[in-house]
């Protein structure tokens, strides 16, 4: 299993703005999907303890991640899976203590799809997203640092260059489960 800490900024943009920034750094032939599972308990224990448990697919790669909110950043943990390994998962749930968390049978609670592309910019990673879950389509920009202070510091600075206006974001796996639970 490889942990990491992942220290993200994150705002939404407009379609126009998503457009935009597709165009200025001359990305639109290397957009992607990846397919991301979210998983909980039945009562949403998970989420309800601000916990992410995630199959993500990527082509035919799957990775189990889980994710924990920390005041600095996230602390994640992975584990790749095979093809079988994740559809086995995705369709008939599992226990979560596969990945360190405590013994709970999760299933498969809602699915949201990206269209990300990455280009690296100054000490980090820029992501642009466009997520598509439950009739939603939303764009966003992701800035990925390795340390805190600089990263808030280029990302103010990448968005004030460009005119975009900071929107606090919440995190992918709120809003679809906010669209899936809360119609």
């Amino acid at each position: 299993m490889k942990t990491n800490l992942e220290i993200e900024f994150k705002t939404s943009i407009s379609k126009n703005e998503y457009d935009s920034l597709i165009k200025e750094f001359d990305l639109l032939g290397n957009i992607f999907l990846q397919k991301n599972y979210y998983f909980d308990t039945e009562d949403l224990k998970l989420k309800n303890n601000r916990l992410v448990l995630r199959i993500r697919q990527k082509g035919d790669r799957y990775k189990l991640t889980s994710k924990s909110h920390l005041e600095d950043g996230n602390f994640e943990q992975h584990i790749l899976l095979s093809k079988d390994e994740a559809l086995k998962m995705i369709s008939d749930g599992f226990d979560a203590s596969i990945i360190g968390l405590d013994s709970m049978y999760v299933k498969n609670v809602c699915n949201l799809d990206t269209y990300r592309v990455t280009t690296p910019y100054k000490d980090g990673e820029l992501f642009f997203d466009e997520s598509h879950y439950y009739g939603i389509v939303d764009y966003e920009i992701e800035y990925e640092a390795n340390d805190m202070k600089e990263g808030e510091q280029t990302f103010k600075a990448f968005l004030k260059e460009r005119n975009i206006k900071y929107n606090k974001t919440r995190g992918k796996s709120t809003r679809c489960y906010q669209e899936k639970f809360n119609k």
